[in-house]
């Protein structure tokens, strides 16, 4: 199991503590310290398309309309931070969020 996210969000503070309750021992990756794989982002952008792109966020509100209308992994790449989180990979199988499906199925 490999867990993207960031360290000072309290989500992902809250999943990473409730995996490990649950007996799983995820690697992490700080999204903004050690970036996106390529191949992953392309994998989210595939899988979850525009929905991968955090509209909430304090970076989102500050891009202009021409930087919000790009592509996803475009915007993800240059603003790791953009990325809703937490995503995890767990078999192969990729998890947005922290959701009450995300929560049932690996809890």
């Amino acid at each position: 199991m490999h867990v993207y996210a960031l360290k000072s969000c309290d989500t992902c503070r809250k999943a990473l503590k409730s995996l490990k309750d649950a007996g799983h021992d995820p690697q992490v990756t700080d999204i903004r310290a050690d970036g996106i794989p390529a191949d992953l982002l392309d994998r989210l952008v595939a899988r979850f398309g525009d929905a991968i792109v955090n509209r909430r966020s304090t970076t989102w509100r500050g891009l202009d309309d021409a930087e919000r209308g790009g592509d996803p992994a475009t915007l993800i790449a240059a603003h790791p931070t953009l990325m809703k989180r937490p995503v995890i990979d767990h078999d192969g199988t990729l998890y947005l969020g922290w959701t009450p499906e995300t929560r049932a199925a690996l809890t």
